[in-house]
């Protein structure tokens, strides 16, 4: 029964809508007025912590009055989102000093934890019917195979651990001036995943994974140039392959562990 509450409330928080033409996602507006502030290049999730309410559902998924839940612009995998603090005292901090406050990072930790459930649960309703650890799931689902408990039949097959397909990290240099925490599915699988960088930034230590905070003062990640994250060859996070400097192998070999990733 929860499962089935769940899923038209996942699909409406997390589908994908068309884009209205009138709104940008660098200026706020007021209602039935003019805009009333612009946020450009690296300020532009400003806009977002700022007036959430001014965005359709196909660009905010939730807001509350501590933290705004975004889909990413340039997703670099299937489902790709953002978590935006609205804390005035640390949101255009660096997340390594932001995060050296306990009672703000454990926020965002228990924050966060509630955006990955629901791109977890995304997953599911996406990927869930290609899925062999699904199957039994699905079944019952689509009403060709009874429950497993008939006396509770709200009782689902547990299936996929779809929670552990999602990554949640910031990156050790962001590229935007707010805090945002990313938090995606691990599958790299997306149009707009077009070089090294995009993919050495997700898949290297240069994301710091957000249970690793607050990070100690020697850890290498607190200096990723000298370590040379992005510049490292390009490993495949599901098999292990280097593929070096080669981006164009690695997208074509992407697009094959995609299509198995979805039906373990």
């Amino acid at each position: 029964m929860l499962d089935k509450l769940l899923t038209p409330l996942v699909t409406e928080l997390m589908a994908a809508k068309p884009k209205p033409q009138s709104k940008s996602p660098g200026a706020t507006h007021s209602k039935g007025n003019t805009v009333a502030r612009v946020f450009k290049d690296r300020d532009g999730l400003g806009a977002y912590i700022a007036n959430p309410g001014g965005f359709p559902p196909s660009r905010v998924i939730y807001h509350t009055p501590d933290f705004v839940a975004i889909h990413d612009l340039y997703p670099k995998a299937s489902v790709h989102c953002l978590l935006l603090p609205r804390s005035d005292q640390h949101n255009l901090e660096h997340p390594f000093d932001a995060f050296e406050d306990a009672a703000f990072l454990a926020s965002v930790e228990a924050e966060t934890a509630k955006l990955k459930t629901l791109v977890a649960k995304e997953l599911q309703r996406r990927f869930g019917p290609h899925s062999k650890q699904d199957a039994a799931r699905e079944a019952v689902l689509n009403g060709t195979a009874d429950p497993p408990d008939l006396e509770h039949p709200e009782r689902l097959p547990e299936g996929r651990d779809w929670e552990a397909e999602v990554k949640v990290g910031v990156h050790a240099h962001p590229s935007m001036s707010h805090l945002h925490v990313h938090v995606f599915s691990r599958d790299m699988h997306s149009p707009c995943l077009k070089h090294r960088k995009h993919y050495n930034s997700f898949n290297t230590p240069f994301l710091v994974d957000i249970a690793d905070f607050p990070l100690a003062e020697d850890d290498p990640r607190r200096h990723p140039g000298h370590e040379g994250f992005m510049k490292q060859g390009m490993v495949c996070w599901r098999c292990g392959r280097d593929f070096k400097n080669k981006f164009k192998e690695l997208k074509d070999h992407l697009e094959i562990e995609f299509g198995e990733w979805k039906r373990e």
